[in-house]
């Protein structure tokens, strides 16, 4: 689906392309920041085994790029000729093998929600030390790492080590079918715990128990350009050859960068199909229980943290639980029915586990828990208390945010869960935490098209200011958050009184 725009200047047209983790999605904008033209293209991850989550590089990720490239630029009135500059960011850290001949040995492991590793994890650790990987990472190991299942390839698919000649993700692995260079941004590449130091550099010194660091990708900052489209790349694309395109980010980066958090103690918050936290440092706060990575640009840091499940929690519900509605229309019928269920959901509470969880338990052997299920209850109630569930662990990540001293400024709200302001409120009634909601929330893709601007030099950093307005934000209702405090309580005491139960149930 596609919508343009027409009376453009067509000289310095940016093309920003972001593949997500059920969707991708193309944007054309004009150095002004309006937006020209979009298109998005819907896709699946494969489930093989319980805590596995692949896709296939080609089919998907490539696949999804090539089709974004025809739709956008070789239609009347845009071609590959107008194109400036480009960028791309995708899901990640993703983990993709490549033989010698740069073609994927087999379907990418994505991010933290493939929670395969947690044999290569242990080991690790005790070979190592846990101690001695935090001092060098300023992370734990966890199921966001690549390292761990780099290694969960060489010892479990020994016939496809044998052939390995890189290991990439998956916005590098665009970019090398797009120019032929093997770049990764430094945000992406600080999950690959334990092989990247305190300078944000590829470091050897604990390379012996996973990879040659040779086999990794060069690192460079979003901004910066990796390299140029090349003949192979434009023939697939229609692009033209010799375009720059930029390092550019992993898809929560660049969606932060999208809605204007750039500067010191500015957070974001995706509402993605998992939930996301970016906050913008000048200096970093490490903690074993978040991530302390390097920023988009030169000089900045990022505290990170993310859930493991939020909008794959409703599209599990709408796919699952209410196929009498229709899909077009699911999301806005659910939303609008919770709306009218009370705070607490009339005593149903949810842990949202439903993929093991990542910050700040850290725990990927979690699982999602009902509780206080009645007859009493209905469709309604149970999608209120999903989206409570959600709001519930977003909270325990500001909380955990603020504890360890990490200042937050401003926060603001991005992604799909924003549609509708239904969600945003909950959270914000959770947290007593305001949000702000631009008006403008086309995502990451709008964060690549930025970065493009920069890398080429048609943007500088402060025009982001220009791109994004304000809708309206999300302020807290005193009652409501007095309720959800004590119900908060009751959360975080479910998780401890049931982790051991459903640790067992995994392992059956």
């Amino acid at each position: 689906m596609w919508r343009c725009e027409s009376g453009v200047n067509m000289s310095q047209i940016l093309l920003g392309i972001d593949i997500g983790t059920y969707s991708s999605k193309g944007v054309l904008v004009e150095p002004n920041g309006r937006v020209l033209q979009t298109y998005v293209v819907e896709h699946s991850v494969d489930i093989p085994k319980p805590g596995w989550a692949e896709q296939d590089a080609d089919k998907v990720w490539w696949g999804d790029v090539v089709e974004i490239c025809h739709s956008l630029i070789n239609s009347s009135p845009y071609t590959g000729a107008d194109i400036a500059g480009v960028a791309i960011s995708a899901i990640g850290p993703c983990m993709l093998p490549l033989d010698s001949h740069g073609k994927p040995l087999r379907p990418g492991i994505l991010y933290g929600i493939d929670t395969r590793a947690s044999a290569e994890i242990e080991y690790l650790n005790r070979i190592i030390g846990a101690d001695k990987i935090f001092e060098f990472s300023r992370m734990i190991l966890s199921s966001q790492a690549v390292g761990p299942k780099i290694l969960w390839l060489k010892n479990n698919e020994p016939e496809i080590w044998k052939q390995v000649d890189r290991i990439t993700t998956a916005s590098s692995y665009i970019i090398y079918k797009l120019t032929g260079e093997h770049v990764i941004d430094r945000h992406t590449a600080s999950h690959y715990i334990p092989l990247m130091n305190l300078q944000m550099e590829w470091d050897p010194t604990f390379a012996d128990y996973i990879i040659d660091i040779e086999k990794l990708p060069r690192l460079g900052w979003s901004n910066e350009i990796a390299g140029v489209i090349s003949p192979s790349g434009a023939i697939a694309t229609g692009l033209r050859s010799g375009i720059p395109v930029a390092v550019g980010a992993v898809d929560a980066l660049s969606e932060a960068i999208s809605v204007g958090v750039t500067d010191p103690g500015d957070l974001m918050i995706m509402y993605g199909s998992t939930a996301f936290f970016i906050l913008v440092q000048e200096l970093p706060t490490p903690d074993r229980r978040m991530w302390s990575i390097a920023g988009a640009y030169q000089g900045q840091y990022n505290l990170a943290a993310g859930m493991s499940t939020a909008g794959s929690l409703t599209r599990w519900f709408r796919d699952q639980l209410a196929l009498d509605l229709a899909p077009e229309t699911a999301y806005s019928v659910l939303f609008e029915r919770a709306s009218k269920i009370p705070p607490g959901s009339n005593g149903l509470l949810i842990l949202p586990y439903f993929s093991g969880e990542r910050t700040p338990i850290n725990d990927p052997q979690a699982r999602g828990v009902i509780a206080g299920l009645t007859l009493a209850h209905t469709r309604d109630h149970l999608f209120r208390a999903i989206l409570e569930s959600v709001a519930f662990g977003i909270k325990h990540n500001l909380d955990t945010f603020r504890e360890i001293g990490a200042q937050i400024h401003r926060v603001v709200a991005v992604g799909g869960g924003t549609k509708s302001r239904v969600w945003p409120q909950i959270v914000t009634d959770v947290s007593n935490t305001p949000q702000i909601i631009p008006k403008l929330t086309i995502g990451a893709s709008y964060g690549d098209a930025f970065l493009a601007g920069l890398a080429t030099g048609i943007l500088k950093k402060d025009d982001i200011k220009t791109w994004v307005k304000q809708d309206y934000i999300a302020e807290p209702d005193r009652k409501k958050n007095e309720k959800y405090q004590k119900l908060y309580e009751n959360y975080l005491q479910l998780y401890e009184k049931t982790k051991n139960i459903v640790h067992q149930l995994g392992d059956g």
